[in-house]
Order: C-alpha cells, then structure tokens, then sequence
C-alpha cells in the first residue's frame, strides 16, 4: 500500500476504532432488559434502571470495567428506582459502580445479605463502590432469622454517600470478610462518608454496624480505612463498630447517642484518632474500648458520654491467659494521647472484665497529653486492675475528683474549655493546656485538622488560625445527595442546655452565670464544693427557652475552687468556678 493509500485509511480506522470504544447507556425497564443490559457492558458502558419499583429483583452485576472506565449500574433518577420484597444486588466483577439505588421495606430468609461483593467465592469484586445508595427497614418477620446487609469481599472496594438505618434482625449491618488469601492480601476496603442512622437494641451479640474481619482470621491485617461516617443511636450491641483484624484506621467519625462503643475486640495495631464521641447526656453512651496490642487512641473528642464500665469512654480489657482467638488477649502498648473529654461519667477505666478467667493486666500502658473537664464529684481515671510494666502517664490536665487521680502524670488543674458556636468545648488562650504537651505524642493534625506547633497543646484542640477542615459531622455532610426517606437526626440540638463561662471568674465575692434554652425545660442550677456537697441552689423550676442569668452571692463561702452545673431537659452542663477571698 503506498504512502497516499495509507494517509486516505487512517482517519477511516480512527473513526472505527472510536465507534468501536464508544461508551453505551443501556436504559431498561425489566428484568430480562436488565440481565441482557449487563451481559452486553463494557469498559466504561453504563446501565440506567427506570425509575419505578423492582420487587424480588435478583441483580447479579458481573462484568469487568478496567481502571478509568467502570462499569456503572445506576438509577434513572437516584432515590426513585426501589428495591423490595426478596430482592438482591451480587457485585461480582472488578471496577463497577452502583449509583442511586434504594432497598427499601423488603426482606430475606437469611443466608446472603442484600448485597454483596461477590457473585460466588470464586467470583469476588474488586476495586468496585457502592455509592448514594440506600438500605431501611430491609428486616424479616422474626429477628432470630440472620443475615447482612452489605458484606465486602475482594479487595479495594468502596462503600461511600449511602444511608443505612432500621435494621432489628440478627446479623452485623455490614461486615468485611477475610480468608486465607488476604493472609498476603489484605482487603484494603474504605467505608466513608455513610450516615449509618438508628438500630433499635438487639438484646444479644451479633447486631454491630460494622464488623471487620472474625476471630478465626483476627490476627491478619485489612488495612482498612473507616472515615468520616456518621453513626447516630446505632444501640443495637455493645459493639458498634467490631474490630476483629489489624492496622485498621477508624479516623474523623462522628457518634451521636450511640448506647454502644467502638470496640477494638480482636487484632492488633489500629489507630483511632480524630473521632467525634457525643452522648448528650444519655445513659449508656460509650467511647472506645481496647483488647489486643499496640492500639493507638489519640486526638479524639469525647463529650457528654454516661457510660461506665466497658462503656466508658475508654476502656482497657483484662486479658484471658493463653487466649483463643474468641476471647480476650491481653492489652500491651497501648497509646491513649492527646483526647479530650467533657463532661464524662468515667473517663478512664483500666483493667476491665466480665468474666472470672480474665485475669491479665493491661501492660505498658502510656496515658499523655489528654484534657479532662468534668464535674468535681467524677472520677478522672478508675482501675479495676492496675496496669503492669512500664506505664508512662504525662502532661494530662484533668479537672475533676482530685482523688482519683493517679499519683504522676495529671495535673489538677482547670483546662478552661469554652463552648463554641458548633456545641464543642475548646481551649480559652489563657487555658494550662496550650503549650503542655510532651510532642513526641502529638499528631500532625489537631481534631479540627489545623497543623500543631512545635509546642503542641493538650488535648485534642490545638489553639491555631488555620483553617477547620473537620467538625462534627451532620446528615448534611454524609449519605446521598437526595433524601427520599432519609431520615434528618443527624446533629445534636446545639445550645439546648449551655452553661457559658462564669464571669468574673475567679472572683470575690459574686459572680454571674448564664445558660441558654432552646426549648423550656424544667431547670436545675446548683453550686458543688470539691466534695460534691451543694453549697448554693440557684434555680429549680421549669423555664421558657432563652437566655437566662443566675447570680451567686457567695459572701458564705470559703475561698476554693467550686462547680456550676446545669441541669436541663435530660442533660447536663458544668462550669469550674475559682472564689478568692482578699
């Protein structure tokens, strides 16, 4: 062929293979349209389901996309193509995206959840999302009858911008599988920017939100990333979230009246760090709980959290000696830093069991740079079995029952947290946590994800002027972009029930106090000495929403260091308050 004959075919070979890669939407309204739809995909093809309801669909999604051009399952309109009756999604192939669907009101007879990561065991996905996505209320007649509603298997997929709630059978929400070929592999899944909404309480184990891994396989690694969700009244266990594998990130998560915890059960080496814990003053709320090795707890906001126990905010397990993988290892080298706690029923519990055969003390336990700001009547740090080893506690400020601090390591002392706009507590300039922290601890980023200075702050607030990047999250920043029975709980009532900082404070001898309502409420204001002892009862009786002042004459009293609290509509807030006598 000559130089011309070549130049003349090469356009019409260019526009050939274009047709021939050229991207297809399939748009279907059945069942067999849907199958043939996905049997007929390619790299970077998509198939669009009309909007409508789809009863005892069985939707196996088995094509493979290649990197940069996923295959895409997706709704006509997101929020408007429903799920119910017996129906399925099995994804079963590598980069596909399933976009804008809605389970809803169904139910199965057990065995494989709603949807799966996977069409077979041989046939797992990778690199494949499930994103604005929905699943409510996908529950059978009686909740001993098990089975998921997600279940990730593969590796590198991503569960994203969806909204989970109203789950009350038997089976974790969502759970990560290991096998002996992630030994090598790990899943390396992310789960982030979920709302996981309300789970009414189970009454037994096996009712967690997310579970990753199982004891059989806890001591392999998922490098996991769990980020950014949020979690709100999801009391259907102890176990919110089950840690059951290694080098898990739980990072930047927000809790709302979560009656449970977030439990490192089983595995070693994960960090939680930068997490929102906010019980508003319900019973049972928890924190973080560890069992296992090298775990990192740092940076973490806790405020509050009424639960005791293994529901305090954070809680060491005493181990089982020569522990199965079903039960209790020992806790070792754990590194609880740079947290703040507000207002909480017990802040630290160490060496804490259930049963007679747990027997094993925490070990090498290092408690730095914390603040602690709770009422004077609570202890600061409990142990039901002391730590053994070397235990490092150093820089904590802590304000609270001044006998229950350990011998080193806290300094009693208030840490002058002030209630911001977005219902936080964070350090005032004048606060002793600014510049107290040993920087050996101290993350690269602050809870707020403002830089830290060479002389860090204790605490999970650094006092800066950078830019906040992280705040507590709300239902607007989670789950999918539409609404349609997604439910709106997401953020605490903010101000409900706020007690501001005394002023002046210290003082001589009065001083002013002020709180704000949203709603009336039946309101409780009283004076505390360092014992507990009400010295002065300022208010008790219902008050219409608003601000509101309380003045104390506190020419009776002697000079020391006393507590406001409120007490309102099922909540509480507190104040230190210092009278200084010429």
């Amino acid at each position: 062929m000559t130089l011309l004959a070549r130049a003349l075919l090469l356009p019409i070979l260019l526009v050939a293979s274009a047709a021939s890669s050229a991207q297809t939407d399939r748009f279907v309204t059945t069942p067999g349209e849907l199958s043939a739809a996905i049997a007929a995909s390619r790299p970077g093809d998509s198939v669009t389901m009309a909007n409508g309801t789809w009863t005892n669909l069985l939707i196996n999604f088995d094509r493979d996309g290649a990197p940069g051009d996923s295959i895409r399952l997706q709704a006509e309109t997101p929020g408007q193509v429903i799920l119910n009756g017996t129906s399925t999604l099995a994804i079963g192939g590598d980069y596909l995206v399933v976009d804008g669907l809605r389970f809803e009101g169904g139910s199965l007879q057990g065995g494989r959840a709603v949807v799966e990561f996977r069409r077979s065991s041989s046939q797992e996905a990778n690199h494949s999302r499930l994103t604005n996505c929905t699943i409510i209320d996908y529950n059978p007649l009686s909740d001993v009858t098990e089975y998921k509603w997600v279940s990730l298997y593969g590796r590198f997929n991503r569960v994203d911008h969806c909204y989970f709630a109203g789950k009350t059978n038997e089976g974790a929400l969502m759970v990560v599988w290991l096998d002996n070929e992630t030994a090598t592999a790990p899943p390396t899944h992310r789960i982030d920017r979920n709302h996981f909404g309300p789970r009414p309480e189970l009454g037994r184990n096996g009712a967690e939100i997310i579970r990753i891994g199982t004891s059989d396989y806890s001591m392999q690694d998922s490098d996991m990333l769990v980020e950014e969700n949020l979690f709100t009244e999801t009391n259907g266990e102890i176990e919110a979230i089950s840690n059951k594998s290694g080098n898990n990130t739980y990072r930047a998560n927000t809790f709302r009246r979560m009656d449970a915890t977030l439990t490192l059960r089983h595995g070693n080496g994960c960090l939680v760090e930068g997490n929102f814990f906010i019980g508003e003053g319900l019973s049972g709320t928890g924190g973080v709980r560890i069992i296992g090795e090298d775990h990192r707890v740092i940076n973490n906001y806790f405020q509050d959290l009424r639960g005791t126990g293994y529901s305090a905010a954070v809680s060491l397990v005493q181990g089982v000696v020569d522990s199965p993988l079903n039960r209790y290892f020992q806790v070792k080298r754990p590194v609880i830093a740079h947290n703040t706690f507000v207002n909480v029923e017990e802040p630290f519990l160490i060496g804490v069991k259930s049963s007679s055969d747990q027997s094993l003390a925490p070990e090498d336990v290092t408690i730095v740079n914390n603040a602690i700001q709770t009422r004077l009547s609570a202890d600061i740090y409990e142990e039901d079995k002391a730590p053994v080893g070397t235990t490092t506690y150093a820089n904590n400020v802590a304000y609270g029952d001044p006998s229950s601090f350990p011998s080193t390591g806290f300094t009693f002392a208030d840490p002058e947290l002030e209630l911001d706009a977005d219902g936080v507590y964070r350090p005032s300039a004048s606060s002793p946590v600014v510049g107290a922290a040993d920087p050996t601890y101290a993350p690269a980023l602050d809870m707020d994800g403002q830089p830290r200075d060479a002389s860090p702050d204790a605490g999970a607030d650094e006092i800066s002027s950078a830019p906040v990047t992280r705040r507590p999250l709300t239902d607007r920043d989670v789950g999918p972009d539409w609404r349609i029975g997604v439910s709106t709980e997401g953020g605490p009532e903010v101000g409900m029930s706020r007690l501001q900082a005394p002023a002046p404070n210290p003082f001589r001898d009065r001083t002013e106090l002020t709180f704000t309502l949203e709603r009336p409420a039946h309101v409780r204001l009283q004076i505390l000495d360092v014992t507990g002892r009400q010295v002065a009862l300022l208010m008790d009786r219902m008050v219409l929403a608003g601000e509101h002042h309380a003045s104390l004459d506190a020419s009776d009293l002697a000079s020391g260091t006393y507590l406001a609290v409120l007490a309102a509509d099922g909540a509480l807030d507190s104040r230190p308050l210092t009278l200084l006598r010429r």
